[in-house]
């Protein structure tokens, strides 16, 4: 990192207010742009303007990541929608009624929506309203343990398809319908937030900022976003941070023990450490790739995080975490010397908007991100970030 960028990105993250005892102080709101940009929810027009020239010139890795996105089955145009009224989600998916089912539908009416811009063949628009109709027309609420989860990984994938369908394709009838069902059926849900791992209400928040976007609903944009840049503080940690980890307000974590609990019983706090680091890192992954995403989303509509805290504790995330990947030695007070990797497809956003945009020196993630390409989909609420994000400039 230059010293230049090194000083704005510490100067700017000294605004944020610090913990006081074991408790964090709320950060400063976050508001709401005066007019939300469109499309605007992790990918802009911009962006997905330069993804189709490279991929019309069969350009890598852009060329290669639409080739995987089209040959899965997500950009199928014979998918048949499996909506149902009631979703039911318990934990480690037990049980699963409709839960597997509406994540896979919401990421295919996202694909098909990404298909549908880069090809402009109106057949892969279609598919996406009919995936979005379906579900808008049926689906009244989730259920069990897992709904806030749920509701976070469903509403993630559904905000990004309907935000470019919506402002990309001239004819969605029942466009009005499906606002109705992400207002009513996700959002009130989601803005409640989770004292659950910090990956569940970092997904919910995703979810939200990006809902919010799509309803150009500027209070509940502010209420996410808040909620949002608190969790962050308190899932990654950094030396500034003091011998402790900072807490989410309200979380009634009070004590050292009850933090260290919380932090998978790890007592060694180091810089890049998550609260789910020593749980494995495909939850991790999960976490990481929210920040990032929210971080990108609020890009787009003029909001830079990159370069405050959140910008500073996504990279440390990625390069510590992406070291342990790629096979350095874990030390004893880390985690018990053990780690469960598979970190998934989760990097690319963060990397390019630090290291491509920025310039900040990553070679941990670059390397990992390099490895890891056309990154995919993890079936859950991330899909093609290689094919949106790789060495995007916009």
């Amino acid at each position: 990192m230059s010293t230049r960028r090194s000083r704005k990105l510490w100067s700017l993250a000294a605004l944020i207010p610090v913990s006081l005892g074991l408790l964090t102080t709320p950060v400063p709101a976050s508001a709401a742009p005066a007019a939300f940009t469109h499309p605007g929810v992790l990918v802009s027009k911009s962006q997905l303007d330069f993804v189709r020239d490279k991929v019309n010139a069969g350009a890598q890795p852009w060329k290669s990541a639409y080739d995987q996105m089209m040959g899965s089955e997500y950009a199928s145009l014979s998918r048949t929608p499996k909506p149902r009224s009631v979703v039911e989600c318990g934990s480690y998916s037990n049980p699963n009624y409709g839960c597997t089912d509406e994540r896979e539908d919401a990421i295919a009416a996202y694909t098909d929506a990404l298909a549908w811009y880069l090809t402009q063949d109106a057949r892969y628009a279609q598919k996406s309203i009919a995936l979005m109709d379906a579900w808008s027309g049926t689906i009244t609420s989730h259920t069990n343990s897992n709904a806030p989860l749920q509701t976070g990984w469903a509403g993630a994938s559904w905000s990004r398809a309907a935000e470019l369908i919506k402002s990309t394709y001239s004819s969605w009838p029942n466009a009005g319908r499906f606002a109705t069902m992400l207002r009513t059926v996700y959002l009130p849900n989601l803005l409640v937030g989770s004292n659950s791992n910090g990956n569940w209400e970092l997904v919910m928040m995703e979810a939200a900022v990006g809902i919010s976007v799509f309803l150009d609903d500027k209070s509940s944009y502010d209420q996410a976003m808040t909620r949002y840049r608190n969790r962050v503080a308190a899932y990654v940690y950094l030396s500034a941070d003091g011998a402790l980890p900072k807490t989410v307000p309200g979380s009634g974590l009070s004590t050292r023990d009850q933090i260290v609990n919380y932090w998978q019983k790890q007592s060694t706090f180091m810089t890049g450490l998550t609260q789910e680091t020593c749980r494995d890192f495909v939850h991790t992954g999960y976490g990481i790739a929210s920040i990032a995403d929210v971080a990108e989303t609020a890009r787009i509509q003029g909001q830079d995080l990159y370069s405050t805290d959140v910008g500073e504790r996504l990279r440390q995330a990625l390069g510590f975490q992406s070291k342990y990947e790629l096979g350095a030695a874990v030390p004893a007070d880390l985690c018990g010397g053990h780690l469960n990797l598979g970190l998934g497809p989760v990097t690319e956003v963060g990397f390019n908007a630090l290291h491509g945009r920025l310039g900040i020196a990553m070679t941990n993630t670059q390397t990992l991100t390099e490895r890891q390409r056309p990154a995919g989909t993890n079936n859950l609420f991330v899909a093609w970030q290689t094919l949106t994000h790789a060495d995007n400039p916009n």
